[in-house]
């Protein structure tokens, strides 16, 4: 369970590998359809909040994973993770499963426990306390390319050669790598039967955050930070400024950083005889981290996961959309480039390449979507070619992909409505056609408004939008491949020996 996140994205393929039948619980299995990995993997639907799904899901399986949880969700999170878990128990006990395995977090010793923390505990104890034994494993800071802690440390130090920070800069950690958590998840499925307990893991530096700010520096190559620590700054303050200066938006950085008020280091090493690893130091994580992100290789990434209030229903695909109104803009132009051509600039919107118009205006609907709690345009893409079903690409995520012919992107921006953005391709024989699609269902009277007031903006953002992926198509045609460049690409040795599939 929690296959498309940022840990199951990377386990389920490594389970794969190493010879397991792997049965992965999605909500949207379309959003895997596409992953390297799908094939060697059954895909079946179902929610951890809809307890029928969970039995089938469960039918002639030994072990499950569960790495759900609802951080950034708003204000009743907690009852969400509780009544998850508890369906999950309830059916695991059902099934007659051997064993259930747990990321959670690393808990202080102390009672000020953020919330965050304090309902990851809870999942697990739900877990042990049920029928079905349970391993429950208890991370902090997890390093590894694509992660939200790792993009906050990682923006919060390039961006700022000089900070004045909150105090919890000073509490300690225990970061571990993303590839020994994979190792220690795998692992747990071998432990002797009936083992049900809590392990901590964790790498083997014990760091405040200012010291892995400042190491984190040092193996990115940057001068020596200035870090200046004061009393006033509460963790809302700090998710707050988090939110401007990182691409983690303040709903996921402030539990975040709430954790982060209190230290978080391994209580016990239990796991470490049981599982034995080599543990990669920190800054050895972060170089592999900073590599990955170099190649642009994160296979998964923080963004992956559905955006809190986002439409869940698909675009309507009757022009004439009955339900109410909807409101469009809808242009076509025929262009002079392969069909394939159009498709890779088509493929490549957003992230570093933008949005082909005004970007003063994208700028500034980024920044007010920053504003008000959402994700922005600075969350980017996974990849900067390439994307897959369910990709996030700044404030939209791909909600439909027919390679070659067809993107459809769904809008996950605060909006009084729900919003698409379509492309698609043509070959009339003589001539490629771009078609682009916008489509807005307003909620309300505050929706309608919302739409009439930037509609006189309309012909200067989409109007250039269709006309500049044309102009980007016919600029940077394809180029004729390389057998050398690919043979000399295909014997480089990975830098990072986080598990994959081959691509």
């Amino acid at each position: 369970m929690g296959a498309t996140g940022y840990i199951g994205g990377r386990l389920a393929p490594q389970l794969a590998l190493e010879g397991h039948e792997v049965r992965c619980l999605t909500r949207r299995p379309d959003h895997l359809a596409e992953i390297d990995w799908a094939s060697s993997v059954e895909i079946c639907e179902g929610d951890a909040l809809d307890p029928a799904s969970l039995e089938a899901a469960m039918v002639d399986i030994d072990v499950v994973y569960y790495l759900v949880h609802s951080i950034g969700t708003g204000s009743t999170f907690e009852e969400t993770d509780r009544q998850a878990a508890r369906n999950t128990a309830e059916a695991a006990a059902g099934a007659g499963l051997a064993r259930i395995i747990y990321l959670g977090g690393l808990v202080p010793t102390s009672d000020d426990v953020s919330p965050h923390l304090a309902s990851r505990a809870e999942v697990g104890q739900i877990f042990l306390d049920g029928a079905v034994p349970a391993v429950v494993l208890q991370a902090g800071v997890i390093l590894g390319s694509g992660s939200a802690s790792f993009e906050m440390l990682r923006y919060l130090t390039e961006r700022l050669p000089a900070m004045v920070t909150p105090r919890w800069v000073s509490s300690l950690v225990q970061p571990i790598a993303v590839r020994d958590v994979l190792s220690y998840l795998a692992g747990a499925l071998d432990l002797e039967p009936g083992t049900d307990r809590r392990f901590d893991i964790a790498g083997p530096d014990i760091l405040s955050y200012r010291e892995m700010m400042q190491r984190y520096a040092s193996v990115a190559g940057l001068k020596r930070r200035i870090i200046i620590p004061v009393p006033v700054l509460t963790p809302w303050l700090s998710s707050q400024w988090i939110n401007v200066v990182t691409p983690v938006p303040k709903a996921i950085a402030q539990p975040l950083v709430e954790s982060l008020r209190n230290d978080a280091v391994a209580h016990e090493h239990d796991i470490e005889a049981l599982i034995p690893l080599d543990l990669c130091p920190f800054d050895e994580a972060v170089r592999l981290a900073l590599e990955r992100i170099r190649l642009a290789d994160v296979v998964t990434r923080w963004s992956g996961a559905s955006w809190p209030g986002a439409p869940s229903n698909p675009m309507p695909t009757d022009p004439d959309w009955s339900g109410g109104t909807a409101y469009r803009d809808d242009r076509d132009l025929p262009v002079d480039v392969p069909p394939q051509d159009l498709w890779r600039a088509i493929e490549g919107i957003g992230g570093d390449h933008g949005w082909y118009s005004f970007p003063l205006a994208w700028a500034v609907r980024g920044l007010l979507d920053r504003a008000v709690g959402g994700v922005g345009l600075r969350r980017g893409r996974r990849h900067p070619d390439r994307l897959v079903l369910g990709d996030a690409v700044d404030f939209w995520r791909v909600e439909a992909l027919e390679r070659g012919r067809l993107l459809r992107l769904r809008a996950e921006m605060r909006l009084p409505g729900e919003a698409w953005l379509e492309f698609s391709i043509t070959d009339e024989g003589d001539k490629t056609v771009l078609h682009q699609h916008a489509l807005f269902i307003p909620r309300g009277l505050l929706g309608t408004l919302y739409w009439w007031s930037v509609y006189p903006f309309h012909g200067v953002v989409f109007g250039s939008m269709i006309a500049n992926l044309a102009k980007a198509a016919l600029a940077h045609p394809e180029p004729a491949p390389d057998p050398e460049a690919a043979a000399a690409a295909d014997g480089a040795l990975d830098p990072d020996p986080e598990p994959t599939l081959p691509r």
